[in-house]
């Protein structure tokens, strides 16, 4: 499956307010992954432009985006409203560029949970199911499992890619919450990986092993999603 151009597209979020997305859609796409960014680096971050490469080769389009307050940088996140409006006009937009094509939303970190927020809020439109790369699920240091009350509220299958050294979602603590959230929730770990799914030296392996790793989970994930629905 070869790489695919990117093109620049314009998300209105409200009479007011308009970010700007990036598009790659690669031939014979199969699905399309409306990717938010995470909360302090924006959709032209090293690891987001990777992300977006690699779901390319795996034959997975990506729409990935701004949130306003990165598109006019600023060092505060948006408002969840303000955030999970954006997430819901990106995945509008995606839609419309993309109507034959089943949709997977979420991204990384903070990107994530205002997905899932406004997933729980009201079905995003098109949407079959949410990828998360690093559900943030608490502060670093402070374990619970306050952030995922909503996600119980989400009635379409959820992946969790996360690493077993992140400090965002410590195992103890994410691992009951997919078993209580029950068949919706997939959970897939990573060896030795943090939150931005680095690994130590130590492990022999490299950052870019780990991402394909992931990105493999994610493609294998979206067949079993979409399949049923083609």
């Amino acid at each position: 499956m070869s790489s695919a151009v990117t093109r620049p597209v314009s998300i209105t979020v409200n009479d007011i307010v308009r970010v700007s997305g990036l598009l790659q859609v690669p031939p014979r796409a199969r699905a399309c992954y409306v990717l938010a960014h995470g909360a302090g680096a924006g959709m032209d971050h090293p690891f987001m432009v990777e992300v977006a490469r690699e779901c390319a080769l795996r034959g997975v389009g990506t729409l990935r985006y701004q949130f306003p307050y990165m598109e006019r940088g600023a060092g505060r996140p948006d408002r969840p409203q303000l955030a999970q409006a954006t997430v819901r006009a990106a995945v509008a937009t995606a839609l419309g560029l993309l109507p034959e094509l089943p949709l997977i939303a979420g991204g990384k970190s903070f990107g994530g949970r205002m997905t899932s927020q406004a997933q729980a809020s009201a079905s995003l439109q098109g949407v079959c199911g949410l990828a998360f790369l690093g559900f943030p699920l608490h502060p670093a240091g402070h374990p619970s499992q306050d952030r995922a009350e909503h996600l119980f509220d989400v009635q379409i299958p959820m992946l969790f890619l996360q690493g077993t050294r992140d400090t965002l979602a410590s195992l103890d603590q994410l691992e009951p919450l997919c078993k209580k959230l029950g068949r919706r929730a997939t959970l897939k770990l990573f060896a030795d990986a943090d939150h931005s799914f680095h690994v130590p030296a130590r492990t022999g392996r490299k950052d870019a092993q780990v991402l394909a790793d992931v990105l493999d989970a994610l493609a294998a994930w979206v067949d079993g999603v979409i399949r049923p629905s083609r």
